[in-house]
């Protein structure tokens, strides 16, 4: 186990409107606002999305990327971090859903918003951490320094 100690610092509330883009927002947002590390959490609806459900195979690991198409209602909580580039990357689970149609994932590819999306970044203050090159899994996994 590996654990940083911070505390919070500014308090950031974002409203995304139809067919904005969540990712390119946020990570701008968060690269403009200087934000390295942030607990964020969304709630509000999606038009679109590429999904992650989940490994097709664990050795090598390939993603299930699912499709969602809306609009739906999301629901979801994640990080931000910085790449070892020192740029903002966001990093989100949700579930995410229309009627009897339900998935929970990491929304990726494209996330579209439907209608408005609420959005509260929480920064993370006095900790340094960064999604460095894991040669064993090939992802950027977070780490502490």
């Amino acid at each position: 186990m590996e654990y940083a100690i911070g505390r919070p610092g500014r308090i950031i509330t974002v409203v995304l409107s139809e067919g904005e883009e969540l990712y390119e927002s946020i990570e701008s947002l968060a690269a403009k606002e200087d934000i390295h590390s942030a607990a964020i959490f969304i709630t509000g609806g999606f038009r679109e999305a590429g999904v992650v459900v989940g490994p097709k195979t664990e050795n090598p690991i390939v993603a299930d990327m699912r499709k969602f198409t809306g609009p739906g209602e999301a629901l979801g909580v994640g990080t931000i971090y910085c790449d070892d580039r020192g740029v903002p990357k966001m990093h989100l689970h949700a579930g995410i859903g229309r009627g009897d149609k339900v998935m929970a994932g990491c929304p990726r590819g494209g996330v579209k918003i439907f209608l408005t999306l609420e959005i509260t970044i929480i920064e993370i203050s006095g900790i340094t951490a960064a999604r460095k090159p894991d040669p064993q899994s090939g992802f950027k996994l977070l780490t502490f320094s």
